[in-house]
Formats: C-alpha cells, sequence, structure tokens
C-alpha cells in the first residue's frame, strides 16, 4: 500500500475522462436532440480546489458538448480536449509539446475502453468501481465510488491530503 501512497503523492498532473467518470455514463436525450449529463457537485469541488492548488488538469473526452466544455471551462481547466477518439495519440502529443510532464507523475481517470491505452501508460492509473472490467484489471487504483457518485473527488482528495493541500 504505501508504493500506491507514494505514487498518490508524486501527482504533479490529473488527466480526465468525462463520461462514466464525472457522470454515471448515461445520457438523458431531450425532444430536441440535446444530451444532458448529470454531474455531483462534490466532484466540481474537488476539481475546483484541485485547479486552484496549481495541478496542471486536464480534460480529454470523446463527446461534443458546449455545457460540459462551459463547465470546465468555469473551474479553471485550461486544457479541454472534445471529441478525441484517439486518446493514447493526443496523451502523446501533450507529452511531446511539453503541455503535460513526464508519465510518472501523471495520473488518468477512465472507465472505458478508449481509456486503456492511456491508464496502462500513466504513472497512475485510475478508474471508478463501475469501470468495465478490462480497464478496473490494469488500473493502479479502484475508487469505492462510482463515475459520477465521488470517484473524482476520491482521487483528488487522496493527493490534495497526502500533500497537505486538502485543508
Amino acid at each position: 500500500m504505501s508504493k500506491l501512497f507514494d505514487a498518490f503523492r508524486k501527482i504533479d498532473t490529473f488527466i480526465f475522462d468525462v463520461d462514466g467518470v464525472f457522470t454515471d455514463g448515461g445520457l438523458l436525450l431531450a425532444e430536441n436532440g440535446d444530451m444532458l449529463r448529470r454531474v455531483t457537485t462534490r466532484d466540481g469541488y474537488a476539481l475546483k480546489k484541485l485547479v486552484q492548488s496549481g495541478y496542471s488538469t486536464v480534460i480529454i473526452t470523446g463527446g461534443n458538448s458546449t455545457g460540459v466544455q462551459k463547465r470546465f471551462e468555469s473551474m479553471g481547466v485550461e486544457q479541454f480536449y472534445s471529441g478525441i477518439h484517439d486518446k493514447i495519440g493526443l496523451y502523446e502529443s501533450l507529452l511531446e509539446e511539453g503541455k503535460i510532464s513526464n508519465n510518472n507523475s501523471c495520473l488518468y481517470i477512465g472507465d472505458d475502453m478508449p481509456d486503456l491505452p492511456v491508464i496502462k501508460r500513466v504513472g497512475l492509473g485510475c478508474c471508478p468501481t463501475d469501470a468495465i472490467p478490462e480497464v478496473k484489471k490494469v488500473a493502479d487504483y479502484i475508487s469505492p465510488y462510482e463515475g459520477g457518485k465521488g470517484c473524482v473527488r476520491d482521487v483528488i482528495e487522496k493527493v490534495l491530503k497526502l500533500n497537505e493541500q486538502w485543508f
């Protein structure tokens, strides 16, 4: 367990998927075709605290939603990438361009097949408890919380508390 604590302690970059991580993965389909997602404000509070604490924060999502983008931008997330289906390709580009730090200090939270290559590559791969079995098999840390129900806060809190930045 101390190896896992050490891995959490040295994180300086957080990379998040959206659907299934910040949300429960479900969509509400409105009559006009809009797709609505539900998020928890507790994850949002933790994300805002993370950004304010100076951590590099990146969102990589396969979806395209102006509402989702506005939410993350309003919390201070500067690196938001949507419509991304090759997440490992973008991750490698961000490393090459120096927009994120080295692999060992990067944490990624994902829940589904497109997230697998990045989870395997980063220093600390994480997932919610309701992630698909393939993701859970390779994740370094499985949060006891489901996507959209506190897994984001759980992971952020661990890093900030270990680095005495939560309170």
